[in-house]
Protein backbone atom coordinates (compact mmCIF):
# COMPACT_ATOMS: atom_id res chain seq x y z
CA UNK A 1 0.00 0.00 0.00
CA UNK A 2 1.12 3.61 -1.29
CA UNK A 3 1.84 6.10 1.47
CA UNK A 4 -0.24 9.26 0.48
CA UNK A 5 1.62 12.68 1.54
CA UNK A 6 -0.61 15.82 1.51
CA UNK A 7 1.04 18.99 1.08
CA UNK A 8 -0.83 21.84 3.48
CA UNK A 9 -1.97 25.41 2.08
CA UNK A 10 -0.62 28.14 3.17
CA UNK A 11 -2.62 31.41 2.42
CA UNK A 12 0.79 33.12 1.78
CA UNK A 13 3.28 31.22 -0.65
CA UNK A 14 7.69 31.58 -0.60
CA UNK A 15 7.30 33.34 -4.06
CA UNK A 16 4.95 35.90 -3.02
CA UNK A 17 6.52 36.44 0.58
CA UNK A 18 10.38 36.74 -1.67
CA UNK A 19 8.86 39.28 -3.78
CA UNK A 20 7.46 41.56 -0.73
CA UNK A 21 10.77 41.17 1.25
CA UNK A 22 13.11 41.70 -2.11
CA UNK A 23 10.93 44.80 -3.09
CA UNK A 24 10.74 46.63 0.14
CA UNK A 25 14.76 46.23 0.42
CA UNK A 26 14.59 48.05 -3.16
CA UNK A 27 12.42 50.73 -1.79
CA UNK A 28 14.88 51.02 1.32
CA UNK A 29 17.75 51.43 -1.25
CA UNK A 30 15.30 53.91 -3.38
CA UNK A 31 15.14 55.75 -0.74
CA UNK A 32 18.01 55.98 0.96
CA UNK A 33 16.47 54.90 4.04
CA UNK A 34 18.77 52.51 6.83
CA UNK A 35 19.03 48.85 6.29
CA UNK A 36 15.76 46.76 7.07
CA UNK A 37 14.54 43.53 9.11
CA UNK A 38 11.90 42.33 6.49
CA UNK A 39 9.62 39.46 7.94
CA UNK A 40 6.90 38.10 6.08
CA UNK A 41 4.25 36.16 7.98
CA UNK A 42 0.95 33.64 6.38
CA UNK A 43 -2.25 34.73 8.17
CA UNK A 44 -1.49 31.69 10.77
CA UNK A 45 1.71 33.73 11.88
CA UNK A 46 4.15 31.78 10.58
CA UNK A 47 7.45 32.85 9.17
CA UNK A 48 7.64 32.40 6.07
CA UNK A 49 10.55 34.57 4.41
CA UNK A 50 12.60 36.78 6.12
CA UNK A 51 15.77 39.09 5.07
CA UNK A 52 17.79 41.06 7.42
CA UNK A 53 20.68 43.80 5.92
CA UNK A 54 23.99 44.49 6.58
CA UNK A 55 24.11 47.02 9.59
CA UNK A 56 20.54 46.31 11.28
CA UNK A 57 20.92 45.35 14.82
CA UNK A 58 20.14 41.68 16.35
CA UNK A 59 16.91 42.83 18.08
CA UNK A 60 15.58 43.95 14.15
CA UNK A 61 13.94 40.54 13.39
CA UNK A 62 11.86 40.37 16.76
CA UNK A 63 11.21 44.01 15.83
CA UNK A 64 10.01 43.63 12.38
CA UNK A 65 8.01 39.37 13.38
CA UNK A 66 6.38 41.55 16.58
CA UNK A 67 5.09 44.00 14.06
CA UNK A 68 3.73 41.85 11.86
CA UNK A 69 2.08 39.43 14.26
CA UNK A 70 0.45 42.29 15.90
CA UNK A 71 -0.93 43.39 12.45
CA UNK A 72 -2.66 39.71 12.21
CA UNK A 73 -2.92 39.21 16.03
CA UNK A 74 -5.40 42.33 15.71
CA UNK A 75 -7.17 42.34 12.12
CA UNK A 76 -5.42 46.12 11.73
CA UNK A 77 -2.17 47.44 11.06
CA UNK A 78 0.28 47.91 13.99
CA UNK A 79 0.37 52.15 12.76
CA UNK A 80 -3.94 51.68 13.53
CA UNK A 81 -2.96 49.69 16.84
CA UNK A 82 -0.89 52.24 18.07
CA UNK A 83 -3.38 55.14 17.31
CA UNK A 84 -6.65 52.97 18.89
CA UNK A 85 -4.35 51.70 21.76
CA UNK A 86 -2.20 54.81 22.69
CA UNK A 87 -4.50 55.45 25.59
CA UNK A 88 -5.04 52.08 27.00
CA UNK A 89 -1.54 51.39 28.13
CA UNK A 90 -2.36 48.29 30.78
CA UNK A 91 -4.22 46.75 27.36
CA UNK A 92 -0.86 46.89 25.42
CA UNK A 93 0.60 45.21 28.20
CA UNK A 94 -1.94 42.68 28.16
CA UNK A 95 -1.72 41.95 24.61
CA UNK A 96 2.18 41.38 25.03
CA UNK A 97 1.79 38.99 27.80
CA UNK A 98 -0.99 37.23 25.59
CA UNK A 99 1.46 37.23 22.25
CA UNK A 100 4.71 35.84 24.08
CA UNK A 101 6.11 39.23 23.73
CA UNK A 102 5.37 39.15 19.90
CA UNK A 103 3.25 42.25 19.94
CA UNK A 104 5.17 45.24 18.97
CA UNK A 105 1.89 48.09 18.70
CA UNK A 106 4.35 50.92 16.34
CA UNK A 107 3.93 51.68 12.52
CA UNK A 108 5.82 48.92 10.10
CA UNK A 109 3.37 46.00 10.43
CA UNK A 110 1.11 46.28 7.20
CA UNK A 111 -1.47 43.22 6.73
CA UNK A 112 -1.42 41.55 2.61
CA UNK A 113 -4.68 41.86 1.54
CA UNK A 114 -5.73 38.98 -1.20
CA UNK A 115 -7.99 39.45 -3.98
CA UNK A 116 -11.27 39.41 -1.94
CA UNK A 117 -9.69 42.17 0.73
CA UNK A 118 -8.72 39.67 3.15
CA UNK A 119 -5.69 39.27 4.89
CA UNK A 120 -3.63 36.20 3.43
CA UNK A 121 -0.24 37.70 5.84
CA UNK A 122 1.18 40.74 6.97
CA UNK A 123 4.52 41.94 6.54
CA UNK A 124 6.93 43.82 9.22
CA UNK A 125 9.65 46.03 8.56
CA UNK A 126 12.10 47.38 10.75
CA UNK A 127 15.64 49.30 10.74
CA UNK A 128 14.46 53.00 10.52
CA UNK A 129 11.86 55.50 12.03
CA UNK A 130 9.11 53.76 12.26
CA UNK A 131 6.74 55.34 9.39
CA UNK A 132 9.77 54.68 7.40
CA UNK A 133 9.94 51.03 8.16
CA UNK A 134 5.67 51.01 7.30
CA UNK A 135 6.21 52.88 3.86
CA UNK A 136 8.55 50.34 2.86
CA UNK A 137 6.47 47.58 3.70
CA UNK A 138 2.79 49.44 1.96
CA UNK A 139 5.46 50.47 -1.20
CA UNK A 140 6.71 46.39 -1.17
CA UNK A 141 3.05 45.31 -0.67
CA UNK A 142 1.62 47.19 -3.55
CA UNK A 143 4.52 46.07 -5.82
CA UNK A 144 3.20 42.57 -5.44
CA UNK A 145 0.33 43.21 -6.24
CA UNK A 146 -2.19 42.92 -2.89
CA UNK A 147 -3.48 45.17 -1.07
CA UNK A 148 -2.53 46.57 1.85
CA UNK A 149 -4.03 48.05 5.44
CA UNK A 150 -3.30 50.49 5.87
CA UNK A 151 -3.56 51.74 2.05
CA UNK A 152 -1.39 54.54 2.15
CA UNK A 153 1.20 55.96 3.98
CA UNK A 154 1.89 58.19 7.03
CA UNK A 155 2.16 61.34 4.25
CA UNK A 156 4.79 62.91 6.65
CA UNK A 157 6.94 59.59 6.31
CA UNK A 158 9.90 61.44 5.06
CA UNK A 159 10.63 63.57 8.29
CA UNK A 160 9.99 60.99 10.40
CA UNK A 161 13.29 60.57 12.84
CA UNK A 162 14.48 57.97 15.04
Amino acid sequence: MAEHLHGIHTSLDLSLAERIVDAAIAVRKAEAILPLAVAVLDAGGNLVAFKRENGCGVMRFDIAFGKAYAALGMGMSSRLIRDRLAARPAFQGALAAASDGRFIPVPGGVLILGPDGMAIGAVGISGDASDKDEYCAIEAVRAANCGSEPAAPNPDWRQAGL
